[in-house]
């Protein structure tokens, strides 16, 4: 890096502790690395919230004053944007409905129609955030920060960093895609200066999907913070490790990309076999309520346990009580719950169609649709104790590879190799 510091506007769509997924860990991840190695990043987001951090300067789009005349020559207004990392147009019209006494019958009218012209609408402020500012790049996470970053770099022709956590192919099945995220990305791809994709699984299925040219991809994978999982937690979960019970835990968001359906017909599977086996979900999704019933339905109820949206030390007791963690994506562009789960000891079976699958030698791995070898792989372990503790070693050992630090250094290689460019 040069002796001047590294100035970099980010556009990002969570932060924590407002985070619903992996997306706002892997910011502050990286934003951490960044700025240990000097850069200056100013972090924006689309409404104003209570933010904290040492590695970088907070924007809100919301609260931005708007007088200058590339923000459409008027002022704005402090605006409570429902848009975040995994809302679907479905859900923005529900949040829309919910919201439009206090929005729109209000006065105030400034939600869109639809998810799209909320995103553009960001997009246009982002144009002033920009102006405002002196920075030497400008790097933007997934598809509803994008257009944000294109604007940003049309109204000041600094160079575009477009990083992809997921794809839409990633977040749906092709029957389902929403051909206009599909086109927003498809239009980013192209605009990019460099992409930078979280694994070479991510980075084929750009080039598959998108026809991107494969020499503007660089790969950064992501990382585990392992100073959060220092501490070590006694082991008490409702009693139930007390009382012998083997834990299998799924960590993640309950939709159909993360497979939990999978993951609970697996459960039924051991459940005939071993019925000492509780199974675990942390997480929260559109697919909650149906996993209830289907565990009812499946004769398993008493043996699945839903705790909710965890973060912080009550989910790193989850990870180090659990004798197995299973990460059954259907398509998973990375996967960091998997990396949190060996920081904290745990062994992991992962999806073979997920970035970390092509990254971590010590686990298990399947394919996601395979739930007989899900079901045999989970009995190995808690059948096995020296198996167990093998895959305790090792994964420990090697999750020590990943850092955030080496990921910013790598995303600072991108910014000075545009650069010079």
């Amino acid at each position: 890096m040069d002796s001047a510091p590294l100035k970099i506007l980010m556009f990002g769509w969570e932060f924590p502790p407002y985070n619903s997924g992996g997306l706002g860990v892997a910011c502050e991840g990286l934003v951490g690395g960044l700025a240990s190695l000097g850069a200056q990043i100013t972090f924006v987001l689309p409404k104003k919230l209570d933010c904290q951090s040492d590695a970088c300067k907070f924007v809100f789009g919301g609260s931005w004053s708007s007088k200058k005349k590339y923000i459409a020559g008027v002022e704005t207004i402090e605006i409570d944007s429902p848009l975040s990392p995994y809302l679907t147009a479905e859900g923005y019209a529900q949040e829309r409905a919910v919201y439009a006494d206090k929005y729109i019958a209000g006065g105030y009218g400034v939600w869109r129609k639809d998810m799209v012209g909320e995103v553009m609408r960001y997009a246009a402020q982002a144009r002033g955030i920009a102006m405002a500012g002196e920075f030497d790049v400008i790097h933007t996470h997934d598809w509803l920060s994008l257009p944000a970053g294109i604007e940003a770099k049309k109204i000041t022709g600094k160079p575009l960093v477009f990083q992809v956590h997921a794809t839409e192919y990633d977040r749906v099945n092709d029957n389902c895609l929403n051909k206009d995220i599909c086109a927003i990305e498809k239009h980013g791809l192209d605009e990019a200066d460099v992409v930078v994709a979280v694994s070479d699984y991510t980075r084929r299925r750009i080039i598959d999907r998108y026809d991107t040219d494969p020499k503007k991809i660089e790969v950064v994978p992501n990382a585990v913070d392992h100073s959060k999982y220092q501490a070590k937690f006694a082991a008490d979960f409702s009693g139930l490790k007390q009382n012998g019970k083997k834990i299998v835990l799924f960590v993640g968001r309950l939709t159909f990309q993360k497979g939990p359906d999978y993951f609970l017909r697996a459960a039924q599977k051991v459940s005939q076999l071993d019925q000492n086996v509780m199974f675990v979900f942390s997480g929260a999704g559109d697919m909650e309520r149906w996993l209830i019933q289907e565990s009812a339905q499946l004769g398993i109820a008493d043996r699945v346990i839903f705790a909710g949206f965890l973060r912080g030390n009550e989910l790193a007791r989850l990870y180090q009580m659990a004798d197995l963690y299973v990460m059954p994506s259907v398509s998973e562009p990375f996967g960091i719950t998997s990396l949190e789960a060996l920081a904290n000891g745990t062994p992991i079976l992962v999806s073979r169609q997920s970035g970390v699958a092509e990254m971590v030698s010590h686990c298990l791995k399947v394919d996601f649709w395979d739930i007989d070898q899900i079901a045999n792989k989970i009995m190995a372990v808690v059948k096995y104790p020296a198996l167990r503790e093998t895959m305790h070693c090792n994964g420990a050992a090697e999750v020590n590879k990943f850092s955030w630090n080496k990921s910013a250094q790598k995303c600072v290689n991108v910014y000075n190799r545009i650069l010079k460019a």
